[in-house]
């Protein structure tokens, strides 16, 4: 998988990193991959196909609604494959498991997409529009994707793990969306983590740090020094 550089991605990226609403803060990511195996991605994309097939080999289950009926498919595990090796590159020091994570994806449309969206990232739309003259975040977006992976070619899937599992999590995150907007014909893969973190629990955490810190001092301060 190879790293994609966007100026239309990298100006929404600039603004996500940076949506202060006082007691919470808003935060997004678009990252582009080429599907081509680069590096160490061939060595991984064999594991993980072989994960596959020994967990197909090992089931009895026949059940339509079974993940096995779907996976016995090569083009459904190539793309699962594909998405979970842009979950490496995302976060590289997660161990991704392909029979697992598929549990998770979930395929979605571009409404479900929009939906959620407008819902969860109003504020933050509100702050795009403040800044560029009444411009619309997701109208934005929608160009910016359309440029990357042709969005009327996307398969689109949402990730949502469970939080034992889910390697996104953050501390005071109130609520966070990762989703993938995934083009076989081009092999590309857009993938977007969008969160929301209290700002309140980060400065609380940084609170306990200084109490931690002054108590410390206080067991020295009766040391003989």
């Amino acid at each position: 998988m190879k790293y994609l550089e966007y100026t239309a991605l990298d100006r929404i990226n600039d603004f996500l990193s940076r949506v202060n609403l006082g007691e919470r803060t808003i935060r997004g990511c678009l990252e582009a991959y080429s599907c081509k195996h680069t590096g160490s991605d061939k060595k991984l994309s064999f594991s993980l196909e072989n994960e596959i097939l020994d967990y197909l080999g090992k089931s009895a289950d026949s059940d339509s609604s079974s993940p096995v009926e779907y996976l016995t498919c090569r083009s459904s595990r190539k793309m699962l494959i594909y998405l979970v090796l842009t979950l490496y590159h995302m976060y590289p020091d997660y161990d991704f498991s392909a029979v697992k994570a598929h549990q998770f994806f979930t395929e979605e449309t571009w409404d479900n997409f929009k939906q959620v969206f407008e819902v969860y990232m109003f504020d933050a739309a509100k702050d795009w529009a403040e800044e560029n003259e009444g411009s619309s975040l997701l109208s934005t977006l929608h160009k910016a994707l359309d440029e990357v992976v042709k969005l009327e070619e996307c398969e689109i899937y949402s990730f949502n793990p469970d939080s034992e599992a889910d390697p996104f999590l953050e501390s005071g995150a109130i609520w966070a969306f990762t989703f993938f907007f995934y083009n076989r014909k081009l092999k590309r893969v857009v993938s977007f983590r969008f969160s929301c973190i209290s700002n309140l629990v980060a400065e609380g955490s940084l609170l306990d740090d200084v109490c931690d810190f002054e108590e410390d001092g206080e067991i020295f301060d009766d040391m003989d020094m």
